[in-house]
């Protein structure tokens, strides 16, 4: 496995690292590989605006126009 040395951090993001880790119950090292591995590494989910603009153009609104199919289907639950 490689290391990495990281210098020249602003005290506040060590102190920020030291208190994530702690929450978290493990060293600050191992809250570093996790960081580091949760943005580098893993997919980030996309919200739900970017699915909504990333759906393809398939139609007019009128085209998905709901239609109330309730009549005629009391016995369905009856």
């Amino acid at each position: 496995m490689a290391s990495l040395v990281v210098r020249n951090l602003d005290q506040s993001i060590v102190d920020a690292l030291k208190q994530r880790a702690a929450r978290h119950g493990r060293s600050a090292e191992a809250e570093h590989r996790a960081l580091l591995e949760a943005l580098l590494l893993k997919p980030k989910a996309k919200s739900f605006t970017e699915a909504l603009k990333n759906m393809p153009d398939v139609g007019e609104d009128e085209d998905f126009e709901r239609v109330d199919e309730r009549s005629g289907n009391d016995h369905v639950f009856g």
